[in-house]
């Protein structure tokens, strides 16, 4: 049960802070958005800025000597171009279909390969977060919006049934159900490569990571800006760009998997054949050493470029009570006393700080998103 402060604090949102001496500008946020209407929002957006936008079924890829020289529809349409984004989904009409990238598969690390999804009623004020609950062979996600709510139940098809999902997933509702339950398949992995020649894969053609930390969106915009960053100079492709994208987004892709693996390796549950695979499971290399280097000495890795900050990687340290076995080198230097005073005047400014904040319901009030 929480204290009444930090019930508060998980209702209270507000922007961080623009003053760097105040802990309110050291934290950081993410968006929940309803991912259909923000497709359509963008779509709009980009047709009015003159984007042309053809609709049809893929039936051929030309090959040419720079990769894909044209796109046949069903129709009869061919569509040339310099340069293609493969964004045909787990399909990858082009980055696989035409140019073979290859897939690094991660269903040993991450066995979850299936979900049902169901929108529900709200129940009361929207809180500023979402909520991940473990099942026998999976989790459950509850994220609410302001029209709805957004449930699914994430599961391993080599563990459970997907009849048996879908019961758990309708047995664990808060709300009424506003549709029927739908069902997706997928397997988690990225391309060995995810530009070949004059084709750049984003999205799920790229690859795909279970939605345990809602990473979807976030590895979309990062591949956008990525290509933007390295975009042709005049229709001229440079393998060197090619390289410079397949590193930084297998990158990318690799510290994300480690992220999700740590939250089912370091469980201490065992009660079933699922919680038995993932706490017993080897463990990418990567991952491997980052949990030795905490536990050594309270190491933290941290990146120049990456999605999670120390205060993510803590958060499941501690919270699946991976502690450490030494005190940090830093912290070892400083006396006790002025370590814990330190200790507590942070906590008391981070008190005083979600007192402060307004309710989630009022701050989507203030800034007009009801409208």
């Amino acid at each position: 049960m929480l204290a009444p402060d930090r019930r508060r604090a998980c209702r209270a949102f507000t922007p961080p802070l623009d003053d760097p001496r105040s802990v309110g500008s050291t934290y950081s946020y993410a968006y929940q958005f309803d991912a259909g209407l923000y497709a359509a929002y963008l779509r709009d957006y980009a047709e009015a800025r003159g984007v042309t936008r053809i609709e049809g079924r893929v039936e051929h890829v030309e090959r040419g000597p720079s990769g894909i020289a044209a796109l046949r529809l069903a129709d009869g349409q061919r569509i040339e171009g310099d340069l293609f984004v493969d964004c045909s989904g787990f399909r990858a009409l082009l980055i696989e279909g035409a140019l073979k990238a290859g897939h690094e598969d991660w269903a040993h690390w991450l066995p979850c390969d299936a979900a049902w999804a169901v929108p529900t009623a709200n129940t009361g004020p929207p809180v500023p977060y979402t909520r991940a609950t473990a099942r026998d062979a999976g989790w459950q996600w509850r994220i609410p919006l302001q029209h709805r709510t957004g449930n699914g139940h994430v599961f391993s098809t080599r563990f459970t049934d997907p009849d048996r999902a879908r019961a758990v997933l309708l047995d664990n509702l808060e709300g009424e159900p506003l549709a029927e339950p739908r069902m997706l398949r997928f397997r988690t992995g990225r391309r060995h490569r995810q530009w070949i020649d004059n084709c750049v894969a984003i999205g799920l053609s790229a690859g795909f990571l279970e939605p345990l930390e809602s990473t979807s969106i976030h590895l979309i915009q990062l591949a956008i800006g990525k290509l933007i960053e390295l975009f042709p100079n005049d229709a001229v492709l440079d393998p060197a760009d090619a390289a410079e994208f397949n590193r930084a987004m297998a990158l990318e892709y690799d510290r994300v998997r480690d992220f999700l693996v740590l939250h089912y390796c370091a469980t201490e549950r065992d009660d079933t054949p699922f919680w038995r695979h993932m706490r017993t499971m080897d463990l990418p290399p990567s991952l491997a050493g980052k949990i030795a280097a905490f536990r050594d000495r309270g190491i933290v890795e941290q990146y120049r470029e990456g999605m999670f900050l120390p205060a993510s990687w803590l958060a499941v340290y501690y919270g699946q009570r991976i502690m450490p076995e030494r005190i940090h080198p830093l912290v070892a230097a400083l006396p006790v006393a002025d370590a814990r005073a330190r200790v507590a005047a942070v906590a008391d400014a981070c008190r005083r700080t979600a007192e402060g904040m307004p309710t989630h319901a009022d701050y989507l009030a203030r800034i007009g998103a009801a409208a």
